[in-house]
């Protein structure tokens, strides 16, 4: 089994209430860093990175 290492965004500074990526070249995985415990969402990084350009270049609706 491969170890994962969490992160949060540097814009989180100390904040617990936030959300947590890590990588593989396989998967993204996504958690609540208030349960780190708790399942988790595993994406492709295709799946990834279309969520973040929609929510980067969106125009606001």
């Amino acid at each position: 089994m491969q170890t994962i290492h969490w992160q949060k965004s540097t814009y989180s500074g100390d904040s617990t209430n936030c959300v947590e990526i890590a990588t593989t070249p396989t998967a993204i995985h996504i958690r609540d860093s208030k349960t780190p415990a708790a399942p988790h969402l595993t994406v492709t990084p295709s799946a990834w990175a279309a969520f973040l350009d929609r929510i980067s270049f969106s125009p606001a609706q």
